[in-house]
């Protein structure tokens, strides 16, 4: 019963394939070969028992706008759970360049405290070192009002 198989991949071929989707098209070759059995022992010719299975069975298009739906409802839940795994990832860094700009900036305090404190030159290399926090600020608010969408 290739034909069968053939019209139920073509109905199918705009559907991403997953579990789901491959139990039904099972599911509904399985019952179509079924109803072409029982209108072959009826006495109907394969070929005629096959085009009345088929028209019989009607039409797809309440199966198919379902499984579409959930495929994109599958794709919405997927874009989200990756951008809320941008999202930790981007509150991550921001994090860490904090701490780590405050240990560089803690060096330079003690360095310029214990060697010239005459001078107070560690202003300089804070300027130069508050950049890295500052952009992974920014990063992090954009994130931020993307994910609130």
């Amino acid at each position: 019963m290739i034909t069968i198989k053939e019209y139920v991949d073509r109905m199918f071929r705009n559907i991403p394939e997953n579990e789901q989707t491959n139990g039904i098209k099972q599911e509904i070759i399985e019952n179509l070969q079924e109803k072409v059995m029982d209108l072959m022992d009826g006495g109907k010719a394969e070929e005629d028992a096959i085009n009345k299975a088929i028209v019989d069975f009607g039409d797809f298009d309440e199966i198919l706008s379902e499984l579409s739906s959930q495929s994109s409802v599958e794709t919405k839940v997927k874009r989200l759970a990756t951008a809320e795994e941008k999202y930790r990832k981007t509150t991550n860094a921001f994090l860490f360049s904090l701490c780590g700009s405050a240990i560089i900036i803690a060096l330079m305090v003690f360095i310029n405290m214990y060697y010239s404190p005459q001078t107070i030159w560690f202003v300089y290399p804070v300027f130069a070192v508050i950049w890295w926090p500052l952009a992974l600020f920014f990063s992090w608010i954009g994130r931020r009002a993307g994910r609130q969408k």
